[in-house]
């Protein structure tokens, strides 16, 4: 009788050894995720149809607004665990040409306007950064209410499949090893999540190939203390590795902080040092960026500094503690008086009532700024890059065309398909 039960024990643990073998390959095997969005199906795929939604039945599938119609934008999700992950999409179809941009997140800008000729097909891969909000079992993040539902910081990997004419055919899925570059600063850096609004941050991943990813942690409203304070930087020290790099940007909104100990050489310049020495330590690169200018004009058409002492106090700071410095605010000011008064509000969010659906007034922001003024300013931090000779350059994807804010793009020239999703209300720290 004991024989027996010792037998059934080994039994017992023997097939729970299995049971676990097959969940570990199973895990391993779903490392990388393989999806078919085109007509009928293709072997070793999953095939993706009109049915396939996201949520408690599936942890893939379309989102948001449902499966897409005709040549609508669409969302597809799946549910994954925070990390950088490498997509691979093949663009195309049979009957038509396509021209396909794609968003990731919170409206990170992944590819834009690329065509594909009717029965032709074009690969292009781009690396997707995805976090939640713990920092350990016992604390996480504290998110503001206007982050609640963002999806930057969900358990999921959200993409939006947009253009003219969407032509998504397939689509891999796998983790990434690569060298993360860190964002930290306000709202002129974060990833807005609704038009017409957009941060400089949102719009780096368009100009960096698969061999790196960006994740952006910056927020509206945020000081470089409050950044601390809130967590957001304790969560990037769980990130950070050596070979990462920290981008750091403050200064419009702790200009508005008063009282003692505030100021451009007191707490500013403290919450800097944080922010440098932390990095350092896990083994990462610190970058400070001095603040962009405000649309704010002179009678002779020139930039008014609203800034203060800030961007100085960080020029002293990078001095000082031997950091690159990418001088947003000098580039700022030689590019909106390049544009000049009526112009420069091309790259803002300037718009008449009307304009977007429940806009009863004319929005008139000089602070935050639209698809084109985001990217104009990115090519300004991308010029930065260059002038440092920061190795991140190796990571640029072929074909840039170096930038001079002396001399800006043409705005008539400009277009990324607008994501479906609007808002009239300002973000914080205008």
């Amino acid at each position: 009788m004991v024989l027996v039960k010792m037998n059934r024990k080994r039994t017992f643990y023997r097939l729970i050894m299995l049971l676990l073998l097959v969940i570990t390959m199973f895990e391993a095997k779903a490392e990388k995720h393989i999806f078919y969005f085109g007509d009928g199906y293709k072997e070793g795929y999953q095939t993706v149809s009109s049915a396939t939604l996201y949520g408690n039945d599936s942890p893939y599938g379309y989102d948001l607004i449902g499966s897409p119609k005709e040549q609508d934008p669409f969302f597809f999700s799946i549910r994954l665990p925070e990390g950088n992950y490498r997509v691979t999409v093949v663009l195309g179809n049979r009957h038509s040409g396509t021209h396909t941009t794609i968003r990731s997140e919170s409206r990170r800008l992944m590819l834009a306007n690329v065509e594909s000729k009717a029965g032709t097909t074009i690969t292009r891969s781009f690396v997707v950064n995805t976090r939640n909000t713990r920092i350990n079992a016992d604390c996480s993040v504290r998110l503001k209410p206007r982050e609640t539902g963002k999806l930057n910081w969900d358990e999921k990997l959200t993409l939006e499949i947009n253009g003219r004419r969407p032509g998504l055919l397939e689509m891999v899925i796998e983790k990434a090893e690569v060298p993360t570059i860190f964002l930290a600063g306000n709202s002129t850096v974060t990833d807005q999540d609704n038009e017409p609004w957009c941060g400089w941050g949102q719009m780096l991943p368009l100009f960096l190939n698969d061999r790196i990813a960006v994740a952006n942690y910056a927020e509206s409203g945020e000081a470089g203390n409050s950044f601390i304070s809130a967590g957001r930087f304790a969560k990037i020290l769980t990130k950070m590795k050596k070979g990462d790099w920290l981008f750091i940007e403050f200064g419009h909104n702790d200009q508005k902080q008063t009282g003692p100990g505030k100021g451009p050489y007191d707490s500013y310049t403290e919450s800097l040092k944080q922010l440098i020495t932390g990095t350092r330590e896990k083994g990462g690169t610190p970058v400070l960026v001095t603040p962009m200018h405000r649309r704010q004009f002179d009678d002779d058409n020139m930039i008014i500094n609203t800034l203060g002492e800030y961007p100085d106090a960080m020029r002293e700071l990078a001095k000082q503690e031997q950091v690159a410095l990418i001088d947003l605010n000098s580039m700022s000011k030689t590019l909106y008086e390049a544009w000049g008064p009526e112009q420069s509000k091309r790259a803002f969010v300037h718009y008449p009532a009307g304009t977007f659906p429940g806009q009863t007034e004319a929005l008139a922001d000089n602070t935050h700024f639209n698809a084109y003024g985001g990217d104009q300013l990115v090519r300004c931090i991308i010029k930065g890059i260059i002038d440092n000779n920061l190795p991140i350059g190796d990571y640029f994807r072929e074909g840039y065309i170096p930038f001079d804010p002396a001399h800006p793009d043409d705005p008539d020239n400009f277009f990324v398909s607008l994501t479906p999703f609007y808002s009239i209300i300002k973000p914080e720290g205008n």
